[in-house]
Formats: structure tokens, C-alpha cells, sequence
């Protein structure tokens, strides 16, 4: 039986960021690792963006990039320009290829196709059970998510993120190429936080999505109805769809470091890495995996990495609004944006902001709905 240093499972986002941070650091340049990934062959499969303050990693591999965001409700509408930050686009189907061949690169990297059936900790070790093989290692990262264990608890909110979006292609010119619309809040609510989501990637050229954050799914028609009904209010009637994609990311503040152990650590959307707030994920992913490098050079116990702060605190008691009075979102979002700078909100949302800074974001959003939420919370009513 093969036996590892560090075994990653799923070459996800959260997989190949671990495993290629692992790679090019010669700390770990005489650690075995194995990364396993149940198919091998994934293309296009989901569409992350982020925003960002001058050059990056990616910039390389980036699809598209937008300086300026457009954001509205029922009540107003805002273009705005995002400078220092840039909000930046990347497929999938970029980021798979270039990650899997720089860890090609990496001679102390195994990369196997194996869909995993078992993890057994035995203190030791961990024994990774596969359709067809099984390995021993000594540190374990997991990134299949489970939604079992969230749905069975009644103490933290669980919500999703959940969309339907068309790549079109229209025969007249419709979008402005250099505005990504950020949050439209002006749909129909129906008792939900509903939003259409526009990345125009030229005049006749968009992916154009119907987001909500909610507690359940809609049917496949209901999405298409609402992205139908979106173009043909922007005069848009002529266009063909070039492709789909649809998505959920779980938004909850569920305690996911209670599934690790000293050897095992979940990674990405099943470390509860997502961003409870906005379902925002590759970003904070690429962001705990740079975190997670010098902590492992520690040896310490994985299940020591996960650390509460203020902003899970900021992000659970906007989930027991939303949970409670899921319409709530136009509102709280709407307000956020039209009396704050998208520049302060992107720094709130990175968590890189002060107290007096936090202080002044949560000024601007409706003070009855967060104060009872903290009420609520505090005295667990």
C-alpha cells in the first residue's frame, strides 16, 4: 500500500491552489504528495470571479476584466467606478489546464484518478479508500462536501446560492462591455433575495445570470423564465445561447471544523471556505491556502487552523436575517450600495477593514433588521 506525506482530495479550486502552493515550496520539496480526483477530464464546469487591487496571480489566465459595477433595486441604480480594484473573471476550463500542468512540474507531486469511498483516521495515519485502490497518509485535505451534516443542525442558518446563467450572443449591441452588473436587484422578489447577474464580455457578447440567496432551489424553467424576462426588458429579443452553466455554494456559518481531526482538514466549500455572506469562494480559497502554507510548516494539529473572528460573527446575523425574512436582501444589499462606496464594501468583504471601518459598513444597512438579529442571537430567542 502507497504510503504519503499529504494526500489532497479533489482537484477542485481548492485541490490544485493546495497542491501547487505545496509543489513550488521547497519546504516541501521531500514530501510525497498525492492528489486524487475522481475524473480527470473536467472542462468548463463553473465560472469564478473576484475582485482584486492591482495584478495578480491569475491575470495570466484571466477571461475578462471590468473596471466599473452597476447595482440597483426597485428605488435606484448606480454605475460606479471600482478603482484601485479590478473585478476580474476565470473560467474553469483556463485555470484546470494551467494548474494541472504546473503540477505536472512538480516531481514530488502524484496526480491519480480515484473516486474516494472511504477516509478511516487512525490516529497515526489516515487510510483513503478508493473504487480500486487505497493509500496511507500522514495529513489528510478533503475537499468533498457534504451537505448532510448542515442540514441536520438547527443552530446556524443554511442558505444557497444558487443560479442559472446563458452566455449569449445577440445580433445587436446591448451591454456596456466595461460594466459588470454586480447585483439588479430590480426583478421580482417573490419573497426571496433574487438578483440578475451581467458579465458582458463585448457590445453582443454576455453571461447573464439569475442569482438567489435562499433557503431551496427553483425549478430549471423558473432561472430561464426569469433571464428571459431580464432580456427582453434590456430590448433584447434577438440572441442565441452558447452555453450554460448553473451552480449552488452553500452560505452558512456551520461550524465545519468539527468534521477535522489532528491528521484531516476539509478544504474549499467543504472547510466552510466559501464566504457565509455572498457564496464568494475562489478568491478566499486562494487566500486560506496561502494561510494554510506556513501553518502546516508548524506541524501543527489541522484541526487547530480554523479560527472564529468578528466577521463569521458580522456573517451569521446577516444569515438569520435573510434566514427568517429571506426578502430582506434587496433591502439590506440595496442600501449598502447606495450609500457606501463599492470600494469600502469590497474591503468589508475581504475582511481587511478596521473596527471603525466595520462600523461605519453596518451604519448603512437597516439598523431594526440587525439589531433584532443580534438580539435574537445574543439571548438565543
Amino acid at each position: 500500500m502507497a504510503t504519503y506525506d499529504y494526500i489532497i482530495i479533489g482537484a477542485g479550486a481548492s485541490g490544485l491552489l493546495l497542491a501547487d502552493a505545496l509543489g513550488k515550496d521547497n519546504f516541501f520539496a521531500q514530501k510525497t504528495i498525492l492528489l486524487l480526483e475522481k475524473n480527470l477530464h473536467k472542462q468548463n464546469d463553473r465560472t469564478w470571479c473576484f475582485w482584486e487591487i492591482g495584478q495578480g496571480d491569475f491575470d495570466d489566465i484571466l477571461h475578462k476584466t471590468w473596471d466599473h459595477i452597476f447595482v440597483a433595486d426597485d428605488k435606484f441604480s448606480k454605475r460606479t467606478p471600482i478603482a484601485p480594484y479590478t473585478y476580474k473573471m476565470l473560467r474553469a476550463e483556463d485555470f484546470y489546464h494551467t494548474y494541472r500542468n504546473k503540477i505536472n512540474g512538480h516531481t514530488n507531486i502524484t496526480f491519480l484518478e480515484g473516486n474516494v469511498k472511504e477516509i478511516q483516521d487512525k490516529d497515526h495515519e489516515v487510510l483513503v479508500t478508493t473504487d480500486t485502490d487505497a493509500f496511507k497518509g500522514r495529513k489528510i485535505f478533503n475537499s468533498i462536501f457534504d451537505y448532510k451534516p448542515l442540514l441536520k443542525q438547527k443552530r446556524y442558518p443554511v442558505l444557497q446560492q444558487h443560479f442559472i446563467g446563458w452566455f449569449i450572443k445577440t445580433t445587436k449591441p446591448i451591454f456596456d462591455r466595461d460594466q459588470a452588473t454586480f447585483m439588479d436587484f430590480s426583478v421580482p422578489q417573490k419573497g426571496n433575495t433574487r438578483f440578475m447577474y451581467v458579465l458582458p464580455f463585448s457590445q453582443t457578447e454576455a453571461l447573464v445570470e439569475y442569482t438567489l440567496f435562499s433557503e431551496n432551489v427553483l425549478l430549471e424553467q423558473e432561472y430561464e423564465g426569469a433571464i428571459k424576462s431580464y432580456l427582453n426588458n434590456l430590448d433584447c429579443k434577438d440572441y442565441e445561447i452558447l452555453e450554460k452553466e448553473k451552480g449552488s455554494i452553500p452560505m452558512s456559518c456551520y461550524n465545519f471544523n468539527v468534521h477535522n481531526s489532528r491528521n484531516i482538514l476539509h478544504i474549499g466549500i467543504a472547510g466552510g471556505w466559501a464566504k457565509p455572506s455572498s457564496g464568494y469562494n475562489f478568491m478566499r480559497t486562494y487566500q486560506k491556502t496561502g494561510a494554510l502554507i506556513p501553518f502546516l510548516k508548524k506541524d501543527k494539529p489541522l484541526n487547530t487552523f480554523f479560527k472564529k473572528d468578528r466577521f463569521w460573527f458580522y456573517d451569521l446575523l446577516l444569515l438569520d436575517i435573510l434566514h427568517r425574512k429571506n426578502n430582506k436582501g434587496r433591502l439590506i444589499f440595496g442600501q449598502l450600495f447606495k450609500q457606501r462606496k463599492a470600494q469600502s464594501i469590497f474591503k468589508f468583504l475581504d475582511e481587511k477593514t478596521s473596527i471603525w471601518e466595520d462600523l461605519k459598513i453596518i451604519a448603512a444597512c437597516p439598523k431594526k433588521e440587525f439589531i433584532q438579529a443580534l438580539i435574537r442571537r445574543v439571548f438565543l430567542i
